[in-house]
């Protein structure tokens, strides 16, 4: 009987011996998951201090663009919509802020500056020759801002500006050959803006110099067959010279109940007065700066073409040299030319067509010259 009694306790003593290794045995494990969790703890603050440097990276100083308009709205359908179109682009493409003021009256251009440099902008895009001066002193006075001149031929040298200028009597010049090559009665109107800006001039003088082209050189493409009679009507000067559209409108009707059976409209809101008048009469008409077709569907189906000048891409491509420091100071000549005919395409003889392609490589290579001498 004592020996079972002393076979039980050793019985429980052993279990308790091993629960005593066991217990001991662990806390020499205790170490393992200490170590483990050090190193996770490493591992987050070296995960965190990659993001924190990413996001420091995405949420950098965002190039800042503001854009000053010429005297008319934003959204004109011409010259200032196509503009913002561009600074629009940089914004989707290149990730800058954007800011646009409208110019009520020409004292206010360089109030308007001021408003950006006020704000801190980077780069300012101001539109139209009227502009210019304003413009220049303004990048005298910052030469840490960047100046975008839109139809402002730059003569000073300053590296912060950049003048946007086009050669608009080329695509001035190949409308005023289409219209010759489309014209029954041979007299052709165009409706302008200020003679005072050259890029108008220039428009309305390369008009009258291609059609004139076109039957000196092909006179059988000239349905008229006589030499064309080209009416340039100017708007007078003043700050509704290219936002006037019922003038536009009423100098169209009378040019065509003078005979006009082609209406090129070029000045802004003015121009576009005309161009949707004259198609609501029923003549053909051909628009400007922008591909027109897309902004007056009104005119759309009497809209013959438009002498273009790609603002869009131009102001693109200098605001994206502005943020990847390949900006200069100078003048930086934007592409021109004539948009798709779209809906008149079937009634544009074939011959035209291919004589129009002959022209422009003519224009480019410089074999072919516009004449046309603006000061």
């Amino acid at each position: 009987m004592r020996k079972l009694r002393l076979a039980g306790w050793l019985a429980i003593l052993s279990v308790l011996a091993a629960l005593l290794l066991a217990a001991c045995g662990d806390n020499t494990n205790t170490p393992a998951p200490a170590a483990t969790t050090a190193a996770a703890a490493t591992t987050a603050a070296v995960t965190t201090a990659a993001s924190a440097t990413t996001a420091a990276a995405a949420g950098g100083k965002k190039l800042k663009v503001g854009l000053v308009t010429d005297i008319g709205r934003i959204n004109d359908k011409s010259f200032n919509e196509s503009t913002w179109n561009g600074v629009q682009q940089a914004q989707k493409d290149l990730g800058v802020d954007i800011k646009y003021i409208e110019t009520k009256d020409t004292k206010d251009y360089a109030t308007n500056i001021k408003q950006f440099l006020d704000e801190k902008y980077d780069v300012i895009v101001t539109v139209g020759f009227l502009m210019g001066d304003a413009t220049v002193d303004a990048a005298k006075a910052n030469p840490n801002i960047k100046f975008i001149g839109v139809d402002q031929f730059v003569s000073v040298s300053l590296p912060n500006l950049t003048g946007l200028v086009f050669e608009e009597d080329k695509s001035g010049f190949l409308a005023g050959a289409l219209a010759a090559g489309m014209s029954k009665s041979g007299k052709l109107a165009a409706v302008l803006g200020t003679k005072s800006v050259p890029a108008v001039v220039k428009f309305g003088e390369g008009y009258k110099a291609g059609a004139a082209y076109l039957f000196a050189t092909y006179p059988k493409l000239v349905p008229s067959a006589k030499a064309p009679e080209v009416t340039l009507t100017y708007h007078a000067d003043g700050d509704n010279a290219f936002n006037d559209p019922a003038w536009g409108a009423q100098q169209a009707q009378s040019l065509i109940q003078s005979g006009a059976d082609i209406v090129f409209g070029g000045g802004g809101n003015t121009g576009n007065g005309a161009v949707e008048s004259g198609a609501d009469k029923g003549v053909y008409v051909i628009g400007v700066d922008t591909d027109q077709y897309l902004t007056l569907p009104k005119a759309a189906p009497k809209m013959l073409s438009s002498a273009t000048k790609l603002l869009t891409k131009g102001t693109f491509d200098l605001i994206k040299a502005a943020q990847d420091g390949t900006f200069k100071g100078g003048n930086f000549t934007g592409q021109s030319g004539l948009a798709p005919f779209h809906d008149t395409e079937k009634d544009i003889p074939a011959e035209l067509k291919d004589t129009l392609t002959k022209i422009d490589a003519g224009l480019k290579d410089g074999s072919i010259k516009t004449g046309v001498k603006v000061g």
